[in-house]
């Protein structure tokens, strides 16, 4: 059998490998009737009549999928003719909207079921089904009550799963407290990320946030690392105070954004292609590691592990370009650090300044990027001293930082993204810009040598025969 590490894979385990999945039976025990109402069968046939939608996508994550069948089979019997098709195993996170895979089928609306990031599409028009897990509404303010403090203006958070209950839990918080919600829309339609909004919030309310951990609970710590979150957890029936370990996970991304400091060349990593604003993102990112004498390369792997990554030896730091809830990466397992877009920010300035505030949101990080080149645009008279060492937190020494861009002599844009540059013999060249050539010249292994006219050929031997799935290895 082939050896198995962290940066490859055994050939067999393409055809062995099992995905561990824990099936969501909150609906299983439910008659027809309430299977209908959990999945708002009724809504979801009259708005896709209503507007006379043609061809539908239903999106599941792998968790729902064992209640695709019924649902299909429920709103087939409600739309007549139109036609529905079951979308499985997403090219990102299943959060997301997968409008790329909606497009094979050419469709026109598409809905989303199960947990979603809410992220702004641009492509088609949503419609999200959440379910409806169970929460006691009494003991949940009851709770919160006991424990909140009195006379704090309280922002109501919440698992998308709970929009059902949400306002009922407002409404009682509201007796004795200054709640403000605002209800998690079940439609998008789609925007060009020109006119998408800019996000705004109250960053020094306590938050009350309905739901279990997850990666969503994570991020709002993050986003609002100065205001007091609390969350009661409906499956538990306990309430907590979360914000007290707000400080930790700030400072593990903080080191990740010193390990970033020390990195010269850079992958962008698309990690989402249903996100509105994200190609206007990525555009942003190239345009600052370029300001900044940084290499970029811009590489789509769909879902991340550390054996697709390991294959580019020559990017010191990953970039994820991905929706608020995929984008902070644990990267303990991979072999270079990965940073949010905002870490990078910071990573690039000159003197890393960083308040505690975080920013997921594209185009929030789209508007503070376009104020920040401004500035950069009115101090471009300043001189700027390309020689000078940098000291790294992480190796505890200066290092003098490579600059590329700098000179005059690059081969053209599209000769410089490449990875891998052949001349018109095939053979590996070396650019005077080129972060994947100088690295190539650098290794020690190289591949096999030729060797041509050294050694006499092997004799031929017999080769199998039959079915390849027959062969018991891989030899």
């Amino acid at each position: 059998m082939s050896e198995n590490t962290a940066f490859s894979t055994a050939a067999e385990d393409t055809i062995s490998r099992s995905v561990d999945v824990i099936p969501d039976q909150s609906a299983s025990q439910f008659g027809e009737d309430e299977f209908k109402e959990y999945y708002d069968i009724n809504d979801t046939a009259f708005w896709i009549t209503e507007g006379d939608f043609q061809k539908v996508a239903l999106q599941f994550p792998d968790e729902l999928l064992h209640d695709s069948v019924p649902i299909y089979r429920h709103l087939k019997a409600k739309i007549g003719h139109r036609e529905l098709y079951v979308l499985a195993d997403t090219s990102y996170g299943s959060c997301c909207v997968d409008e790329v895979a909606a497009e094979h089928i050419n469709a026109t609306a598409m809905v989303h079921y199960g947990h979603a990031c809410m992220s702004q599409t641009y492509r088609l028009p949503v419609m999200f089904v959440f379910g409806k897990k169970y929460v006691d509404i009494s003991h949940c303010a009851e709770e919160s009550l006991q424990h909140l403090p009195e006379a704090s203006e309280v922002t109501l958070e919440h698992d998308v799963a709970y929009s059902h209950a949400a306002e009922q839990i407002a409404t009682r918080l509201r007796e004795k407290l200054s709640v403000s919600y605002s209800p998690v829309t079940r439609h998008l339609y789609p925007k060009a990320p020109a006119n998408i909004p800019v996000p705004t919030s109250n960053l020094e309310a306590t938050i009350l946030y309905i739901g279990g951990e997850s990666l969503g609970l994570t991020n709002l710590l993050m986003t609002h690392s100065a205001s007091s979150v609390y969350s009661y957890n409906p499956n538990t029936r306990t309430f907590r105070l979360e914000s007290a370990s707000t400080n930790k996970l700030l400072m593990r991304r903080y080191a990740v954004v010193q390990k970033a400091r020390d990195a010269d060349v850079f992958g962008i990593l698309v990690g989402t292609l249903g996100v509105a604003s994200y190609l206007p993102l990525i555009k942003h990112l190239r345009s600052l590691l370029a300001q900044n004498h940084k290499k970029s390369y811009t590489i789509s792997v769909g879902k991340l592990n550390p054996a697709k990554l390991a294959n580019f030896m020559e990017v010191e730091c990953w970039v994820l370009v991905a929706c608020p809830e995929n984008s902070m990466i644990d990267a303990k397992e991979f072999y270079r650090p990965i940073v949010t877009p905002f870490e990078l920010g910071i990573a690039l300035q000159q003197e890393p300044n960083w308040t505690g505030k975080y920013v997921l949101d594209f185009e929030q990080l789209l508007a503070e990027g376009a104020s920040e080149e401004k500035a950069v645009d009115e101090g471009a008279g300043e001189d700027e001293d390309g020689d000078r060492p940098i000291f790294s937190l992480v190796s505890g020494t200066y290092r003098q930082a490579k600059r590329y861009g700098a000179s005059n002599d690059i081969q053209g844009d599209a000769a410089s993204q490449a990875l891998v540059v052949r001349d018109s013999e095939g053979t590996i060249v070396k650019l005077p810009d080129s972060a994947a050539g100088e690295f190539y010249t650098n290794r020690v292994y190289r591949g096999l040598e030729q060797r041509i006219g050294e050694e006499a050929p092997s004799v031929l031997e017999q080769g199998r025969t039959g079915i390849a799935s027959g062969y018991d290895d891989d030899h």
